[in-house]
């Protein structure tokens, strides 16, 4: 999730552990920084975009080093604010914002690497988008409320606000187990033979939802609302560059991304180059994560060391009010 997400949930942690035993505004803030504390591997620098991409959400949000860096994180928090007696309550602090960071960030789409250094297999629920109001909004307003108030009362606000985010992810998942079934249904009456499977929430919301579904002709791209009126759904298909992925397959970022994603990535050519796409992030034609792993020489690709990023601007003109329209349940087809 977003960094304003993770401080939110945080501070609402620290509030409820702390609010009782120091003052609410340094188990706000302490709750805050710790929250924000695992997405600091964003600024080490692997030497390449994609390992940078793989290697985020790996170490830092694994919760067997999250609970051993908790004990010296804590320790020296208590020992700053001369809280020593409240050792145990700080680091129950920590670790939970620790963890709970973690177990947001996996219920998103990304990719979390939550049993190193056991298993590097990313997880990603994907009933969550990355950034999302309707979580984050109850979290500010119960710490504001419990920063203004400090009483017990403003205590209860925060916990309301931690009761309310956390349900909306409860809500998340059930919502995504029931477009999941929507989309099976259509697949197959529609005589898709399907080899994997993605549902997950169209930015900002989880009324929207949007489905891939990997062929062997490539693959599919469609939406379904919960407001819809029927049960029906649209699907475009796309080709997957299946021929330029037998060329490169053996290249070792092309095969972190194809790992990575799980599987959902295509391959194009663009201005003699060979881009890869993970088709988890952004709306088709236009993804988040792209990358230029090869360049065309002659009839052969030569592969690109360090690849290199490949932006792709989305039509945010046209694509907001198609979103929310089509959220409503208006069937209306998605910008291209």
């Amino acid at each position: 999730m977003d960094s304003l997400s993770q401080a939110a949930l945080g501070a609402a942690i620290g509030v409820a552990v702390m609010g009782r035993r120091t003052k609410i505004w340094k188990a706000a803030l302490i709750g805050a920084v710790a929250g924000t504390l695992p997405d600091l591997d964003a600024f080490y620098d692997h030497g390449d975009p994609i390992s940078n991409m793989v290697f985020h959400r790996a170490k830092s949000h694994a919760p067997f080093w999250q609970t051993l860096a908790s004990v010296p994180i804590a320790a020296l928090t208590a020992w700053a604010l001369r809280e020593r007696q409240h050792f145990i309550a700080w680091w129950w602090t920590i670790w939970l914002a620790l963890v709970t960071h973690a177990l947001l960030d996996w219920t998103t789409v990304y990719g979390t690497q939550l049993g190193l250094p056991f298993t590097d297999t990313p997880f990603g629920l994907g009933s969550m988008f990355i950034i999302d109001p309707l979580y984050t909004v109850p979290l500010l307003i119960g710490v504001i409320v419990a920063l203004s108030l400090r009483n017990v009362r403003g205590l209860r606000w925060n916990m309301a606000g931690l009761i309310l985010s956390t349900a909306y992810l409860g809500w998340s998942a059930l919502a995504q187990y029931h477009v999941t079934n929507v989309a099976t249904e259509n697949l197959r009456a529609q005589g898709h033979q399907v080899e994997k499977l993605m549902v997950t929430p169209a930015p900002l919301n989880t009324i929207l939802w949007r489905i891939v579904a990997i062929t062997p002709q490539g693959y599919l791209d469609g939406y379904y609302s919960v407001l819809d009126r029927d049960r029906s759904i649209t699907f475009h298909q796309f080709p997957r560059g299946e021929e330029l992925y037998a060329q490169l397959r053996d290249n070792v970022f092309v095969d972190r991304i194809a790992r990575f994603s799980g599987g959902f990535f295509r391959m194009s050519e663009r201005n003699g180059r060979a881009v890869i796409s993970d088709l988890r992030m952004g709306m088709e034609p236009n993804y988040t994560f792209n990358f230029e792993v090869a360049q065309r020489q002659g009839a052969g690709l030569v592969p690109l060391s360090p690849p290199e990023r490949y932006s792709m601007r989305p039509d945010m003109a046209n694509g907001l009010p198609w979103l929310w329209r089509r959220a409503l349940g208006e069937k209306l087809p998605p910008p291209r």
